[in-house]
Parts: structure tokens; sequence; C-alpha cells
């Protein structure tokens, strides 16, 4: 492992600068796939609940966000769906190209609503359930943002993290055994939907990443001191599509606060920095000191190549090796615990986890996880070491796990997306020395550009010396 300088890639960028948006035909396949597991199940109703930060499910199954209300889709086996929403969403529905189709209905649910405005002219929640058909033998199932295990509710899929005022009405029309937690038939790391991407999933998610990458590049290129956060975050030219997080960024002035955002505070030479930017479908993360060498580090974090980020990037190669279909989650955890020993890099949470439109949507990698890693895993390069005298280190981005048939229908469909993941891969190889399975595709235009010293943005870590 060393430092060398290099010459960053460019990929081209695609000629159709428009966020992809999926398909009916692509949004009713999901349907029918989240049909066919409520039949397996034998609900006779779905009732997905979003809200602006839990939006990811209903926009999996309808790409519609409710913005600052909330909505409410009931899935029936048999009839369209119907959408509940606020007032102010009502004008925002034609963002769906399912409702554009006329195969999503839409009711006006004033409830959903913000205070103190209208609310005359809404049916009772009651009506409206019993109008899509949910009786007292239906069974429903819930789908918000979570759900949980025997470890901590004996009682686990009955426990339900969307608003009372839902599950108190849908429990009076089928009683409190009828309606349970069905979020992991679209989030769990085993056979959640949305933890297995099509094509045009995969496509939106390099997007999503270019788009973010690009903007980390251009911070990272524009990097300097003596200068406050507010105006070195304005080099991302954060390009106005909605965030999954909030834009994070620790400097002098906000160090010892976890996930912070800028505050105003002056970029000091000689501490550490670390930033993200997130949008749907992606997040950018990179860590190191505001340091041209090491010889700008203060006496306690002298080593810190050697010492801390060395090592990590080390790791991060060794649990790139081992991404592969079919292998269990338990091995990637296990090569983050030989390799970053937690008393040394305090790696607390998942080393990887699944994202989505959301950041995070769950995670094969934990301890002694038989989960494996599966053909179409979108997974996030979330590794995230910490320490008191070194600061941190950062590798976080996207890759997709894709088996040869999925490569092939995207170099078929969209033979621009698949070029570019070829050239990641490429670079990350020949110039990174990183040994990549066949079945990795690279997302960001960053891909495994680690430069430790932010003040020489130029000089990375890499395995090829």
């Amino acid at each position: 492992m060393c430092l060398k300088e290099i010459d960053w890639p460019e990929f081209e960028m695609p000629i159709d600068r428009k966020v992809p948006v999926p398909s009916v035909s692509e949004i009713e396949e999901r349907l029918r796939k989240c049909r066919d597991r409520m039949n397996s199940r034998n609900l006779t109703h779905l009732i997905v609940y979003a809200d602006k930060e839990h939006f990811a499910n209903l926009m999996y199954l309808a790409h519609f966000d409710p913005k600052f209300e909330e909505a409410l889709l009931i899935i029936s086996s048999k009839d369209s769906p119907l959408i509940l929403v606020g007032n102010e969403c009502v004008d925002h529905l034609s963002v769906s190209p399912l409702y554009n189709s006329g195969r999503l209905r839409h009711e006006r649910y004033q409830s959903f609503s913000l205070i103190s405005q209208p609310r005359d002219q809404s049916r009772p929640l009651k009506s409206i359930f019993e109008g899509e058909g949910i009786k007292r033998d239906s069974k429903i199932g819930c789908i918000g943002w979570k759900y949980f295990s025997d470890i901590e509710f004996p009682n686990s899929e009955k426990m339900l993290e969307i608003p009372s005022y839902i599950v108190e009405t849908l429990r009076s029309v089928c009683g409190f055994d009828n309606v349970v937690n069905s979020t992991d038939l679209l989030m769990s790391p085993q056979y959640g939907l949305r933890t297995q991407c099509s094509v045009h999933e995969i496509v939106f998610f390099e997007y999503s990443n270019m788009m973010a990458s690009e903007g980390m590049k251009n911070l990272l290129k524009n990097f300097r001191n003596d200068v406050t956060d507010f105006e070195l975050i304005k080099e991302y030219q954060y390009t106005g599509y909605p965030l999954s997080c909030h834009m994070g960024m620790k400097s002098s002035g906000n160090q010892h606060i976890g996930l912070a955002s800028p505050v105003g505070a002056v970029v000091k030479k000689g501490e550490p920095f670390s930033s993200g930017i997130a949008y749907w479908g992606s997040n950018i993360c990179r860590a190191g000191w505001v340091a041209g060498s090491e010889d700008d580090l203060p006496d306690s974090a002298k080593g810190y190549i050697d010492n801390f980020a060395g090592p990590y990037f080390y790791a991060c190669a060794k649990w790139y090796e081992n991404l592969k279909i079919g292998t269990q989650g338990r091995i990637l955890q296990e090569i983050i615990d030989v390799y970053l020993p937690f008393e040394e890099f305090a790696v607390f949470l998942n080393p990887g986890h699944l994202i989505h439109y959301d950041e995070w949507v769950s995670s094969p990698i934990y301890k002694d996880s038989t989960d494996e890693i599966r053909s179409g895993m979108y997974i996030q390069v979330d590794i995230i070491p910490r320490s008191e005298k070194y600061f941190s280190s950062r590798m976080e981005e996207g890759v997709i796990i894709a088996d040869m048939d999925l490569q092939n229908d995207l170099r078929e469909q969209y033979p621009d997306v698949y070029s570019r993941c070829m050239q990641r891969r490429k670079f990350m190889s020949e110039v990174l020395g990183l040994t990549l399975p066949q079945e990795i595709l690279p997302l960001s235009n960053i891909p495994g550009i680690v430069p430790p010293f932010l003040l020489n943005w130029k000089l990375v870590l890499s395995l090829k010396c």
C-alpha cells in the first residue's frame, strides 16, 4: 500500500441529463411481485404508509413522494391501487407515471394535510377502508419503514411503526390479530423486493451516484482552508434534486457532533474533516485531514497513513475481493473484524449495507449472518472507522452486484451505463490495484479514490505503487 499522485478519471456523462423515470410497465411489474408476496402470506390488502422522510416504499410502488404531508397506498389483490393524499399533494400526483396512465386511483384524505387546513371534504378513514373491501375477515399487511425481531418484541409481527390512528382504525374493522407488519416484504436483506434491482433501477442509481460523486469531486478539487464550511459546501454545486439525508460536513466547529451539518465555522489546517452528499439513490462520503502532507498533522496524529488510513484502505480491498454472489454476510463482517480490530478502528455499524431511494434499507452484513449476497443487490460501501487519535477515513459510495444475465441486460438496454461501469472497474484495478469480482458494477465517478490529505487531492491511497 502506498500514496501516489494520479490524474483522476473522467467518465462521459449521459447525453440525456434528465433524471431517469420508471415506465408504467416497470412500476406495474413491481406491483405484480408485491401482490405475489401478498398472496403467499394470505394477505388480502397491503397498506403502504409514507411521509417526507419515509417515502421510499411508496416511491418504489407508485413513483410518488408525499413531500411534507403523509400518504397511504392501498393495494388489494384485484383493483388498481388507491392512494390517499392530503390537500397539497393532489396536484403533485402527476409526478407518478402510474397515475398519469389512469392506473392509480386517488382520493383526498385531509387528515394527511397540515394542521388548520380544510378538513371537511373527506370520507372517514374507516369508510375508505371498507370501500376498498376491508372487512372483518380481511388480513392486512402494513408497510412503513421498519420491521422488528423477536429479540425486540415477543410478538414482533404485530408491532407497527406507522401512525396509531391508521392502525387502530384498521384493527377496529379487522380485529387486532389480522393487522400485521409486512415491511419486510420490501426491505428484508434476504428477500425484500427493493433489495434486488431491475435494469431501470441500476440506471437511476448510477445517475444519482454520478450526480453526487461529481459534486464530491468538485469539492475535493477545490478544497481549501481558512474559509467557512458554509462557503466550502457550495463546491458541491447542489443540483436541487431531493436529498435522502442532510448534507454533512464536520470541521473545526462541530467535530464532536455526530451527523453534523455546516455551522459557519472556519475550516482550519491541521484538523480533521469529513463530508457527504446523499441524493435519492446515493451517498458519497469522504474523510481525512485538512493537510497537504503528514507534516501538517498534529503530533498526536502522526502515523495516520501507516497506522490508520492505509490499513483501512487495505481492509476495504479485502472486503471487495469477497463481495461475491453467494458470500454470506458474516464473511464480510469477519474481514473487517480481523483487519480493523475494534479497539483500534471502532467500526460499530454494519460494514456495508443495502441502499435504495433511502440511504439505508437493511443489511445482509452482520455478525454470524447467513444472508447471502445476491445478484441485483445495491450495496453501499459504508465502512466507518473511528479514532480519537486519527479521526477517520472513508471510501463511501455505491456498487451493484450483477450476475452475467443482469449485466447482459444492462449492456443491451443501456450500453452507455454498462460501458461506464466497465471503465470504473478498469480504473480501480489498473490504477488503484483493487481486485474486483466480475459481478461488481461501480457506480461512482470517483470509484475507490481516497485522498487522505485534502489539500493535496491528487495524492491518493493505492495498492499499486
